[in-house]
C-alpha cells in the first residue's frame, strides 16, 4: 500500500487533483466529505458542535449552517480550536476504517487542508502539495465562496503559508494553469508515485489524523 497525504491552501485545487488520480484508480479518503459527513443531522458530532456553538449555527430544517458557523470560526481562533476538537477524532475514526478496507496494494490518496499544520507529514510515505500563488487562491475564494476580500485573505491567513507547505512537500503539483495542464501535471505525479516505495503494512500509528479548514 501507498499512504499519500495531498495538501495544499483554500482553493488550490486540491479536489480537482484527488478527482483525477481516482480516474487512475487511486482510493480517495477526503477529509473535507468526511467532516460533513460527521455533522450531519442526528449525529453527536452535530449535537456536539450545537452544544459548543448554539442553535444560530443550525438551518431552519437543523443541518449545519456553515457559512454562519464559518464566520465565527475563522474570525476566532479559539472558537475553531474548538471546532477541530468536536470534528476531528470523528473524523479520523472513519478515514482509518477506509484505509484500513483498501486493497493491500492500493494507491490510498488522504486530502487533508490541514496536513501541515496539524504536524502529520510523517505518517504518510509520500506528501503531495498542490501550489498555486496567493493572489489566484484569493480570487478563487472570493468566486468561489461569494467572499469579500478581506474575508477571503483572513481564511488564507487561518492555514499554513505557501513556503511551510512546499517544505515538507516530497512532490508538487502545479495548478496555475488550465485544466489541461493540470491533467498533465498529475500524469506525471502518477507516474511518480507508481515508482514510490510502498508499505507493506497499515500499522496503527500510521494512520492520519485528518484536519479540516472548513466547518
Amino acid at each position: 500500500m501507498l499512504l499519500v497525504g495531498l495538501t495544499g491552501g483554500i482553493a488550490s485545487g486540491k479536489s480537482a487533483v484527488a478527482d483525477l488520480l481516482a480516474a487512475k484508480g487511486a482510493v480517495i479518503i477526503d477529509a473535507d466529505v468526511l467532516a460533513r459527513e460527521v455533522v450531519e443531522p442526528g449525529t453527536p458530532g452535530l449535537a456536539a458542535v450545537v452544544q459548543r456553538f448554539g442553535t444560530d449555527v443550525l438551518t431552519a430544517d437543523g443541518a449545519l449552517d456553515r457559512a454562519t458557523l464559518g464566520q465565527v470560526v475563522f474570525a476566532d481562533p479559539a472558537a475553531r480550536r474548538d471546532l477541530e476538537a468536536i470534528v476531528h477524532p470523528a473524523v479520523r475514526r472513519r478515514a482509518a476504517e477506509l484505509t484500513a478496507a483498501a486493497d493491500a496494494d492500493a494507491v490510498v490518496v488522504q486530502v487533508i487542508p490541514l496536513l501541515v499544520e496539524t504536524g502529520q507529514t510523517d505518517a504518510f510515505d509520500a506528501v503531495v502539495v498542490v501550489d498555486v500563488d496567493p493572489d489566484t487562491q484569493v480570487d478563487r475564494v472570493m468566486a468561489r465562496n461569494g467572499l469579500a476580500e478581506a474575508e477571503a485573505r483572513q481564511r488564507l491567513a487561518a492555514q499554513a503559508g505557501r513556503v511551510e507547505r512546499l517544505v515538507a512537500a516530497d512532490l508538487v503539483v502545479d495548478n496555475s494553469g488550465t485544466l489541461e495542464d493540470l491533467a498533465a501535471e498529475v500524469d506525471l505525479l502518477w507516474q511518480a508515485l507508481d515508482a514510490w516505495p510502498r508499505t507493506d503494512v497499515v500499522a496503527p500509528s500510521r494512520t492520519p489524523h485528518p484536519g479540516d479548514s472548513t466547518p
